[in-house]
């Protein structure tokens, strides 16, 4: 475990490192599922969470491994299509995670999901909270709009608020 990192977990708090997803960007991150669910049988969940908990701190959790127990955890794999996808922002070490279901990551793979993650996370770097998670909603509607467009009816499986933890 890096001292640094737990140092930065422990001592940051979750409503400063929060303050980038402000209640008019979480609507609008809500808005904007929404409407990407409206034109495809796929299901996104988005994620932010400041601090690991402290047991994942413990373990040395990374967030790629946090990202993959909240998509069991929220049931993001349970979709009729095989369809979903978790998008994990974690704001204190700095990192995106994509977690897909089978049905859609057979068809884009590994490559386009690390793609997004490095766009999202430079934007972020640069203080672009808004526009690196709306880039990030954009190009995955695109990618299961190509894949799993829908037909008509179109049941919504999952929640379309952001997630904050």
């Amino acid at each position: 475990m890096q001292l640094t990192r737990l140092l930065r977990h422990l001592l940051l708090p979750d409503w400063w490192v929060l303050r980038a997803f402000s209640p008019t960007l979480l609507r609008r991150i809500e808005e904007a599922v929404a409407a990407s669910e409206s034109t495809h049988l796929g299901e996104l969940r988005v994620v932010v969470e400041a601090n690991l908990p402290l047991p994942g701190l413990w373990r040395d959790q990374t967030p790629r491994q946090r990202a993959i127990d909240l998509f069991a955890q929220l049931g993001v794999w349970d979709t009729a299509c095989n369809s979903g996808v978790l998008i994990y922002l974690q704001l204190i070490d700095r990192r995106v995670e994509i977690v897909a279901d089978r049905g859609i990551d057979a068809r884009v793979g590994g490559e386009f999901w690390r793609g997004v993650c490095r766009k999202v996370e430079s934007a972020f770097q640069a203080g672009e909270f808004e526009r690196g998670t709306l880039l990030a909603l954009n190009t995955i509607t695109e990618a299961l709009r190509e894949h799993f467009p829908a037909p008509g009816e179109n049941p919504d499986e999952l929640p379309n608020a952001p997630l904050l933890l």
